[in-house]
């Protein structure tokens, strides 16, 4: 399956809700979509007497992602969401632009699975899983955080960014990643959580994510997988990817380290001395998609695409016609060859 997509609700769409997001990609034909949690915060709240009894998952009101319940001089903090909510009870509840409830985002699974739309989850752009400050702490949180909603979400995976190296050498951060994923997945797994980490390929050389790096992690952490974004590795890699051959051993390299599917970005991308310096629609700049769309076409292994670009589904449903172009072409040669074929092989038995 090949899918076509934004990061995010459609510049077009009239709606800014993920309900309005996930109509408009569909009625726009596209099949994926990527939904972005910005602005997400927490509060506590005392439980209200009507929610006694009743588990997190199934209150209406916001979403709750850990009970804190007092044991005599001691907390004890709950993250069950199947845990009957008892009276004085202290309820930690997320604040984020993807839904209010958990019952919500089970309406939009449904819907999306209706309209054939796949849905992913990108966590905050500006992430930091190396450094040992609270913006850390933070980043941990938000990729639990992307977890518990892309679990109810029916989300096929959870994307992240790394940080920035900071004052340590690559060889520490790639171990603090190591360590902080791995802190992630096995808390994933407890949680009942069965959805990938996507580590995405970083475009600046301060920024932890080079292809090796993410691909070195992906084989010592299970449950984590590595995403594509092309425009970032052909920046940092010096406007690497030309020709379909680039796509190809680019593509070879990452195979065996994915669930079966590539899960990828795509935009136009303006870069520098191995650094991006900003995404621009596909038709703009060096890094075009004909040949990664001859790559896919010849390869016939599961993709998504999701367009980053700053004309987001305009881009999104570029590519796809560039794609059933290139598919076109195929088929027409093919047709072309079979029919010569049976030519000579008729003209050869006479």
């Amino acid at each position: 399956m090949i899918r076509f997509g934004p990061a995010g609700i459609p510049l077009s769409c009239k709606g800014r809700t993920l309900r309005d997001g996930i109509e408009d990609v569909h009625n726009l034909g596209l099949t994926a979509m990527e939904a972005q949690l910005v602005r997400a915060h927490v509060q506590e709240r005392a439980a209200e007497p009507e929610e006694i009894g009743l588990k997190p998952r199934n209150l209406t009101s916001d979403m709750v992602i850990e009970i804190v319940r007092k044991k005599g001089d001691k907390e004890q903090v709950i993250s069950d969401l199947d845990e009957p909510v008892k009276k004085g009870d202290t309820l930690v509840a997320l604040t984020s632009g993807i839904a209010k409830s958990y019952l919500e985002l089970r309406q939009l699974r449904d819907m999306a699975d209706e309209l054939d739309v796949a849905l992913s989850i990108h966590t905050p752009y500006y992430m930091d899983l190396v450094g040992e400050g609270e913006l850390s702490f933070k980043s941990m949180d938000s990729v639990r955080w992307g977890g518990i909603m892309a679990k109810e979400l029916g989300a096929t995976v959870v994307v992240t960014h790394m940080g920035l190296y900071g004052d340590v050498t690559p060889k520490t951060a790639q171990k603090r990643i190591k360590d902080r994923v791995g802190q992630l997945t096995k808390w994933y797994k407890k949680h009942g959580i069965g959805i990938p980490i996507g580590l995405e390929l970083s475009g600046r050389q301060e920024i932890f994510g080079a292809l090796p790096e993410v691909l070195k992690t992906c084989k010592e952490v299970d449950g984590v997988v590595p995403v594509l974004n092309f425009a970032h590795y052909h920046a940092r890699e010096n406007g690497l990817l030309r020709e379909s051959k680039d796509f190809d051993e680019l593509l070879d390299k990452v195979w065996d380290h994915t669930d079966g599917e590539f899960y990828t970005h795509f935009s136009g991308v303006e870069h520098e001395g191995g650094n991006e310096k900003r995404f621009t629609s596909i038709k703009k700049g060096d890094l075009r998609f004909e040949p990664l769309a001859e790559s896919i076409v010849d390869r016939n292994q599961p993709i998504t695409v999701i367009s980053g670009s700053p004309l987001l589904e305009h881009d999104a449903m570029y590519m796809k016609v560039i794609l059933e172009r290139v598919l076109a072409k195929r088929v027409s040669k093919e047709t072309k060859e079979t029919k010569t074929n049976n030519k000579k092989e008729k003209a050869g038995s006479r």
